[in-house]
């Protein structure tokens, strides 16, 4: 008969409970300001005349904070589900929502901007970009 010493189970129930808490944290939603932009090209504004880029620019920005709150939101919610997941009930894991629609919007927009200053320097319209 085969006889597990008692400090091998421990270090197993260890290393299973240290791998669970770094899956978990791992499927968190990235903060936003972490998220890479995704390419978009500058042909889009081109054609543009400065007020109309700056009325992009505006437009753009907009979306940007809604997409920002959103990503901000699904990160909270995820620590918060972390936390429970962790410390009460392990299944709610589960319900962590990690990067998805909002992280691909924020992505999106951060190209779009990126797009609107490349054109914005190109032309000389001296609109200024505030960091995001």
């Amino acid at each position: 008969m085969f006889t597990e010493p008692i400090g091998g189970l421990i270090m197993i129930k260890k290393t299973i409970v240290a791998l669970a808490a770094v899956s978990t944290l791992a499927a968190c939603a990235t903060p936003p300001k972490d998220i890479a932009p995704t390419y978009v090209s500058t042909g889009l504004y081109e054609n543009l005349t400065c007020a109309q880029l700056r009325t992009e620019a505006e437009g753009v920005s907009a979306r940007a904070a809604a997409a920002y709150g959103k990503q901000e939101q699904n990160r909270n919610s995820d620590v918060a589900m972390t936390t429970v997941s962790l410390v009460l009930f392990w299944p709610a894991a589960f319900f962590m929502k990690g990067d998805g629609a909002a992280a691909a919007e924020v992505a999106r927009i951060k190209g779009e901007m990126q797009a609107i200053e490349q054109v914005n320097r190109i032309k000389n319209c001296g609109i200024q970009f505030a960091a995001m």
